[in-house]
Formats: C-alpha cells, structure tokens, sequence
C-alpha cells in the first residue's frame, strides 16, 4: 500500500522521495514547476470545486491541459483524479458545517454518479496517454455498487484498473458503514483508494486498500505546539513535522499490515 501526504505546498515534490498528494489547482497557478523527486498523484480538487460553486468551473479539456503541463513539467505522476462529484448530503443539500459553508449541487446521487463515469469517460477520450483513475462516488453501499454498474454498462471493467477512487468516505471513515463499503469494493477485485484516510480508518481497512492519501498531519500540528528548534507558531505547513507523522501513522497499524506498508 503506498500512503500519500496530502499538501498544497506543491514545492515539496523537490525535497522529499516520499509520496506526495496534490491538487492540481496548486500547480496551475504555479509560474515555475519542480521536478519531482519522489512518486506523487494529482488530486482534482472536486471537494473545492462543488463546495465553493456547486459544480466545475474547470472544463474536462482545461484540466487535461493542466494534467499535461504537469506531467511534462513536474515528471510522471502516479495517478491523476477524475472531475468527480461527491456524495455527502451536505454536498448535495448545502449548508454550513464544521464552519465550513457549501452552496448545494442540489442534485441527487444518482446524477452525481452520473457525471462522475461521464467525467471519466470523457477524460479518457481526451488524454487515453495519461493514467486518470474511475473514482466510486455514493453514500450507503448499494449506491457503491450501482456505480460499478455504471462503469460496467459503460465498458469499463474496474478489475483491470490498477488504481480505483473511492470517493465520499473519509469523513465516516471509522463506522461500520465505512468499514462494509471498502471489504465489499474490495472483494470484487478493486484496486482502492482511500481519500482522505488517517490511523483510524487505516488500522481498520488499510489492508484492504492499494493506496490511501492524508491531510490530517496538518490540523494535528495548528493544535500542537512547534517541533523543537522551529520558531514558526505551528507546524502545519512544515515538512519534518509532516514526515514524522507519516512514520507514527504507519508504526501504529496493526503488526499484520507493517510488511505491505514497507513494501
């Protein structure tokens, strides 16, 4: 399993070997890009995106031109994501939670998991050269599986895909609900990605998955003092202290995953 840190300081790409997760956004504004020295995937930034405006103001061609600079500039990444739609209610219905306020798609999951495959679809016909990943987007476990349904009738076998998203999980990552959607994904043979996983839903599942990715190291270190020796008010935005956690996170799963991990 290869475990992604999440960040948006995109000049990371040139300090550390370990693998880095980033929104694509970051390195569009980016004047200079850095080459690469460790394996690194590309987020959509479709959380923003619905959450700001209630759909993409990206297009599917300005965002595989963005992919392309990227690639070209940066180096090879392992995986990019599509332009999904995720699923959570608040996503859907809109409102204000954990002080953060969304305005609404004010759809409904089935035209999200819609636009998810179309999205997909749609990118593969424009980039077939670039390695953008089908992403699972619903919220109780059949909506899960009638998106399988959806990449199946739409020719696309998701058991030959070495990497599979698995969207709209991560803030219910330690319920059995959570638990139950990624053995079954699982268990027909998928690849997943875990976005947004941290110890609690690693310990429980990680052995399951092919990869996951983390922001978390960020908000442990705003409510923890500065590493010694480092005169910033925090460390969330500090790498040394993002790698550290990377290391405590992975020492702490179950004794059984630690060799999948190394490897």
């Amino acid at each position: 399993m290869r475990f992604y840190l999440t960040t948006h300081k995109r000049h990371w790409v040139r300090l550390t070997d370990k693998p880095l997760f980033l929104k694509s956004e970051h390195f569009v504004k980016a004047v200079k890009l850095d080459p690469a020295q460790g394996p690194y995937a590309v987020d959509s930034g479709g959380f923003s995106e619905l959450q700001r405006h209630g759909c993409w103001t990206r297009s599917a061609r300005q965002y595989v031109d963005d992919l392309r600079r990227v690639w070209e500039c940066v180096g090879p990444f392992d995986w990019a994501a599509p332009q999904d739609w995720m699923c959570e209610p608040i996503m859907i219905q809109g409102g204000t939670v954990g002080g953060q306020h969304f305005v609404g798609t004010h759809l409904n999951i089935d035209e999200h998991q819609r636009r998810t495959v179309a999205n997909f679809l749609e990118l593969r016909e424009l980039a077939p050269d670039l390695p953008i990943v089908p992403v699972l987007q619903g919220w109780e476990l059949p909506d899960y599986e009638r998106c399988v349904a959806l990449y199946e009738r739409a020719g696309i076998d998701l058991t030959r895909e070495p990497t599979v998203g698995l969207g709209s999980v991560c803030r219910r990552q330690a319920t059995g609900e959570a638990v139950a959607i990624v053995t079954t994904l699982a268990g027909y043979g998928l690849k997943l990605h875990g976005f947004g996983f941290e110890t609690i839903g690693l310990q429980r599942v990680g052995h399951l998955m092919a990869s996951a990715d983390s922001a978390a190291w960020s908000y442990h270190a705003r409510k923890r003092p500065p590493m010694p020796g480092h005169t910033h008010k925090n460390c969330a935005n500090c790498l040394p202290y993002a790698l550290q956690w990377r290391l405590r996170v992975l020492a702490n799963l179950p004794s059984w995953q630690q060799p999948l991990l190394a490897a």
